[in-house]
């Protein structure tokens, strides 16, 4: 049988990896570190130069931005990427480009139990649309519907929506925060960075001067540290928050979950934390969340694995 290879990417803001899809298996190829290199022509040179001499006819590659008519420029990145460009700068017959959380998107229904961390109700109605959102450089969204003809995915920008407060705690962190930036939107505070901004911001509230830490640092810190301890809290807190509003808009009674570099690592925090509470504080429609399952996603690469489905233009 001919073995059709694919060149496979997964590309952020911080981290690209690479894989070969070689018919229905996925040969891990390894990650380079973004910043490393000047364009994503530079890395993708480095990609190829470690192949066999059998070469894949196809790529498709799932990257953090909006694709714009075959295009992406990297949301946080200098990386720009063009399908046409990649084309004939490498001899693919096709290239196609889709958004990171799109692929995570497509990879839905094929998640089983072990790849799944619950946090609270169980069950889910799978005709119904299911959400994806997860922290991490960046904040991604994703929307998977089924329909009859065929599921779709749909993506947007809905990390770079307002973020809003629950309470008085947080309102001031937000206005705070938008004194130094301006528009505070839920990426500002869901991903790595943001969770060091509720770090800090809630340092300086609470009349505290912790140590500069990174995000990984202030994790791990959260049990002997009152200021790491406080970001996690709201972090979960505002996760929850957020991923109700999603789930209201997208009517995703098929099920939320959280995917990215983040959540996996923190899953016993957010379980522990007023995350799903804050998923259901929803006035008159907390009946209506109460139904919906929440998920961490578990598996260690969901976009690739939505990426093995979708090879080419998806429907």
């Amino acid at each position: 049988m001919t073995q059709e290879l694919v060149l496979l990417g997964d590309i952020g803001g911080t981290n690209a990896r690479f894989a070969l899809a070689r018919n229905d298996r996925i040969e891990m190829l390894g990650s380079l570190r973004v910043a490393e290199y000047p364009t994503a022509r530079a890395a993708l040179t480095e990609v190829l130069q470690r192949l066999p001499a059998a070469r894949p006819r196809r790529a498709v590659f799932a990257c953090a931005g909006p694709v714009e008519a075959g295009a992406i420029a990297l949301t946080n990145s200098a990386w720009r990427l063009g399908e046409r460009e990649l084309e004939a700068r490498f001899g693919f017959e096709r290239v196609l480009l889709v958004n990171d959380f799109a692929a995570v998107a497509w990879a839905l229904p094929h998640l089983h139990a072990e790849h799944l961390r619950p946090i609270g109700t169980a069950g889910g109605n799978p005709g119904q649309p299911s959400i994806v959102l997860g922290p991490g450089t960046g904040l991604g969204v994703a929307a998977f519907l089924p329909a009859p003809l065929g599921p779709q995915v749909i993506t947007g920008e809905g990390g770079h929506v307002t973020l809003p407060a629950a309470d008085d705690r947080e309102a001031e962190v937000l206005r705070r925060l938008r004194a130094r930036l301006g528009h505070v939107s839920a990426e500002r505070l869901l991903s790595g960075d943001g969770l060091v901004r509720l770090y800090e911001t809630l340092g300086e509230i609470d009349g505290l001067s912790p140590p500069p830490r990174r995000a990984p640092e202030i994790t791990a810190a959260a049990g002997g540290c009152a200021a790491s301890r406080a970001a996690l809290d709201m972090f979960c807190a505002m996760l929850g928050g957020f991923a109700g509003n999603l789930a209201l808009t997208w009517g995703a009674r098929g099920g939320v979950y959280i995917a990215g570099g983040i959540a996996p690592r923190i899953a016993d925090q957010i379980a522990a934390s007023a995350f799903r509470r804050r998923f259901e504080a929803k006035g008159r429609f907390q009946a209506y969340l109460e139904a919906i399952p929440t998920q961490i996603v578990l598996h260690p690469e969901p976009a690739f694995l939505g990426l093995s489905r979708i090879r080419s233009d998806p429907a």
